[in-house]
């Protein structure tokens, strides 16, 4: 689950740097939850297709979070942002994000 969540947080980071291909994979697993079975009968192409295609789209996104690291970033902000007591402060700072 926390694989889940944190692909998703990148992919929330950095899924504009991906190509349409990689973002609909992507999403159609993700979101939609869909099989590599189904996905594999909706893009006519085998399930090792959706399977290779879905592995290179983590790498990536991996790879844009280790020279980036917005993920880490923003993680470490909202912790600072949680030890601020003016609540109006920590709202404006928590929409920026």
């Amino acid at each position: 689950m926390e694989e889940f969540v944190y692909y998703n947080n990148l992919y929330d980071l950095y899924g504009e740097l991906l190509t349409d291909k990689q973002r609909a994979y992507f999403e159609d697993y993700y979101f939609h939850n869909l099989s590599f079975a189904e996905m594999a009968e909706n893009y006519e192409v085998s399930r090792n297709a959706v399977f290779k295609q879905l592995h290179n789209t983590i790498d990536k996104l991996n790879e844009y979070e280790s020279k980036l690291g917005l993920f880490v970033k923003k993680k470490r902000i909202i912790e600072i942002v949680d030890k601020i007591s003016d609540l109006e402060i920590k709202k404006e700072i928590l929409e920026v994000l």
